[in-house]
């Protein structure tokens, strides 16, 4: 709430006609005052535009994000259609390879091909060279941390997550542990072991940039009986 400025009760009062000497003295001090506010003008409008730049872009990056996924949801039905890579719009590089869900969390998204800057932009990405979400091995996928793998920091061993595969079948997963590793841990991508999803993002989720050396990995293991 802004302070009202109330005016100089020797200027309001005209006093500075009687008093010549006086009034060079308030002329400096309004002229330093009127500079100041200027200053202090121009720097909040600077941190206002600023503010409203980085809130545009969030509210872009989640609109998009968002829209992606209802465009991919029309391309993963005709996948399960039995269609092969539907793109979800005609320029796309990339098509949706699985469905994601975490029962009881609202999270439900389509994993795309790729795991680059471009793909990941509109959704979690599956890392090439990796089996398929849903398929035997180690399944690694990728994401950004402030839009579609939020969610990776509210996971804990035990939670359930599921797969579904184009062809309809799904596989049951059990988170088994969260770690923030190094970037350089390439063991994350090793398909030794037991069947599982290994789930990736920048760390840590709060920060600034994304980027930077650390990363946030949730592995989850396959169950027996899964459809």
């Amino acid at each position: 709430m802004r302070r009202a400025i109330l005016p100089d009760p020797d200027v309001a009062l005209g006093v500075e006609c009687a008093l010549p000497v006086a009034q060079g003295l308030f002329s400096d001090r309004d002229r330093r005052s009127q500079w100041v506010h200027r200053v202090a003008t121009v720097l909040a409008a600077a941190l206002l535009a600023g503010g409203l730049w980085q809130f545009g872009q969030g509210v872009y990056i989640h609109a998009k994000a968002g829209l992606a996924q209802a465009l991919m949801g029309r391309a993963w039905a005709r996948a399960l259609d039995g269609e092969r890579q539907v793109k979800p719009w005609p320029w796309a590089d990339t098509w949706p390879v699985a469905r994601l869900l975490v029962p009881g969390r609202k999270v439900d998204l389509f994993v795309l091909a790729g795991a680059d800057g471009r793909a990941i932009a509109f959704g979690p990405g599956h890392v090439f060279g990796t089996p398929l979400p849903g398929e035997a091995g180690n399944s690694v996928i990728g994401g950004h941390r402030d839009t579609h793998l939020a969610f990776l920091r509210e996971l804990e061993p035990g939670v359930e997550i599921v797969v579904e595969r184009p062809d309809g079948a799904r596989r049951r997963y059990r988170v088994e542990t969260t770690e923030v590793v190094d970037k350089r841990d390439v063991w994350v991508l090793e398909n030794e072991g037991p069947t599982r999803l290994t789930l990736v993002t920048c760390y840590p989720f709060d920060a600034l940039r994304a980027g930077g050396p650390l990363r946030y990995v949730v592995t989850a293991l396959a169950l027996d009986g899964s459809s």
